[in-house]
């Protein structure tokens, strides 16, 4: 497959529907053979909780979405609300907030198991994933570094106490802290804003349709648009929550990363060890 390489390298899925189909069969490949690889499969096991309460149902379009925070999910919810709703308004008109926090958003955890299992076996499946070192600086940008008062505050205030810092500062807690603390504590247990993309969805075990990616965002989220047959008029939206402010790209990425010395870039790379084999990203660093 065609590559696109900045400072780290990511594959490029080719335009024609074609192309597109025979990456996805690659995708399904590389995630399957690394899976029984690294013995991920579950024999005859109910769905992980944590996994069920990322997974939103839509019924009108038979469709389930696993949400990956950072890879377009508020845009999808937008989509969901949308699709359950059979509206064809712009989505820019559904806010950011309401998104978040809109009771018609159904997650498949309020399901019973038995029913759980009926709509993962007939529902079209989909999850996104994003190369994880990009990720993680996108997370703690969004999270860290703006207003949201359980992240400014309180996991700020975890983060200052770890490193003996007086609590409450107006400072921003730096990249390099936010790593420190992040890589120290077992995966399973991390936000879900930084917890390895695996752990959230469990694609070993939840047997995706399409896996896209949010480097080909656009391009697989038309085509899961088009599989679900959801109305003409509904596009995968590009909206920022952060209007005036750049989106995290490799420019930025790299500008963090080289802020971290080479233990803390080790200690990364093992925490998302599983995201980089399964979903298939490389990683290379410049001089």
């Amino acid at each position: 497959m065609p590559i696109i390489c900045f400072d780290f390298c990511t594959a490029l899925v080719p335009e024609s529907t074609e192309g597109w189909l025979k990456s996805q069969i690659y995708r399904k490949a590389t995630l399957n053979s690394t899976c029984l690889k690294n013995n991920l499969f579950k024999l005859k096991r109910n769905l992980n909780l944590i996994v069920a309460n990322q997974l939103f149902v839509e019924h009108n379009y038979r469709f389930i979405y696993c949400e990956v925070p950072k890879v377009g999910c508020s845009n999808w919810k937008r989509i969901i609300l949308l699709l359950k709703m059979n509206l064809s308004r712009d989505t820019s008109e559904i806010k950011h907030d309401y998104i978040h926090t809109s009771r018609l958003l159904k997650r498949l955890s309020s399901y019973p198991t038995d029913k759980q299992k009926e709509l993962l076996n007939s529902y079209t499946k989909v999850m996104f994933t994003r190369h994880p070192l990009e990720w993680l600086v996108s997370a703690y940008r969004d999270k860290l570094l703006h207003s949201e008062t359980y992240y400014s505050i309180t996991v700020a205030n975890q983060i200052r106490g770890r490193f003996k810092k007086k609590l409450n500062s107006t400072e921003k807690v730096s990249f390099q802290e936010f790593v420190d603390f992040t890589v120290e504590r077992k995966p399973d247990t991390l936000d879900i804003h930084w917890k390895p993309m695996f752990l959230l969805c469990d694609p070993c075990n939840v047997q995706y349709d399409i896996l896209g990616k949010y480097e080909t965002l656009g391009q697989d989220s038309e085509h899961v648009l088009k599989s679900i047959r959801a109305p003409e008029g509904i596009h995968f939206p590009d909206i920022k929550r952060y209007s005036s402010e750049n989106q995290t790209n490799d420019k930025i990425t790299m500008e963090y990363l080289r802020k971290l010395n080479s233990e803390q870039i080790q200690k990364i790379k093992k925490l998302y060890q599983m995201d980089f084999s399964l979903f298939d990203y490389s990683l290379t660093f410049g001089n």
